[in-house]
């Protein structure tokens, strides 16, 4: 072997060692901020909270507590969760709320309201009353259900956040939007525009409700965003069915959503928030446990190959 030959099989050695660390620094770095949607594994609470500590994982996002919206589960219920989560080591990273999932008043959609609009405020304060006992800041809200025109009613959906953000604020509590279907917000564009106006607000990013809204969630949609706002992104993979062309939820992995970009993304854009598998995806038999287990194990993989 040549001297030219010997160094340049030295450089190649080099390079795949730092790859491989580099590869290993990232996939931890993401996987101790990787948590699950406890529902969508079961509705038992302590079970949920088993399986996620299975995975090394130490983070949950809590939408139900056993059968019931976690807002209108009881104080007492709560407590008894917070208790279950230091049993485990397990974080709450976001308590979700229906909030502003209704109609602004005034307009007319063909949706129904989680809770009607003149409920919002007191929503507000149980989910406030809540977090503190679960222990996070962070509270998931909507943006009101989506008129045919968004823009003509965009300045009193921001007055309506601007007002929410303030009362949660008040708190020491931050309200992070998240993009759905059918909301004056579904793509990141469109949180984005509602982040520029509402300074106080931060994003849950869902890159696949955003995907299903006709949006290439990446980079299209994360270029719109202001990187340090995004505290919580929602994972999971999505497709279009090929013969009606609707959007339907598949485990991560088999679906279009390039999951492995858009992490790469947010660890090139300095994320410093925490992720969660909010798996949707169903298996024929409904069985919850076994569909996000699966869901589970392609986001792992994809977590390894960023």
């Amino acid at each position: 072997m040549d001297r030219r030959t010997f160094l340049e099989s030295i450089g190649r050695g080099a390079a795949s060692v730092y790859l491989g660390a580099r590869n290993l620094t990232a996939g931890t770095a993401l996987t101790e901020r990787l948590g699950v949607t406890s529902d969508e594994i079961t509705a038992d609470f302590e079970a949920a909270l088993k399986f996620i500590r299975e995975f090394g994982l130490r983070w949950v996002e809590v939408r139900n507590l056993w059968n019931s919206y976690v807002t209108e589960s009881s104080l007492e219920e709560c407590r008894k969760a917070k208790t279950l989560l230091d049993k485990y080591g397990v974080k709450l990273s976001v308590l979700d709320t229906a909030l502003y999932k209704c109609n602004l008043p005034g307009t007319k959609t063909t949706r129904k309201d989680d809770y009607p609009y003149q409920e919002q405020e007191a929503l507000l304060r149980r989910a406030l009353e809540r977090s503190e006992i679960l222990g996070t800041r962070f509270i998931r809200i909507f943006s009101f259900w989506r008129v045919d025109s968004p823009e003509t009613v965009f300045d009193r959906v921001v007055e309506h956040l601007q007002k929410a953000c303030e009362i949660a604020r008040a708190s020491g509590r931050i309200l992070l939007l998240e993009n759905v279907g059918g909301a004056t917000a579904e793509t990141g564009a469109e949180a984005a525009q509602l982040l520029k106006a509402i300074p106080d607000l931060g994003l849950l990013w869902d890159p696949n409700n955003a995907y299903c809204a006709g949006e290439r969630p990446c980079p299209d949609g994360y270029n719109h965003l202001d990187k340090k706002r995004i505290y919580h992104v929602h994972l999971r993979d999505a497709g279009r069915d090929p013969r009606t062309n609707r959007c339907e939820w598949r485990p991560v992995g088999k679906g279009d959503v390039d999951n492995v970009g858009l992490l790469r993304a947010l660890l090139d854009g300095g994320f410093q928030g925490t992720l969660n598998l909010e798996t949707h995806y169903q298996r024929p038999d409904k069985n919850k446990e076994l569909a996000t287990r699966e869901s589970l194990k392609g986001l792992l993989q994809a977590i390894e190959s960023v």
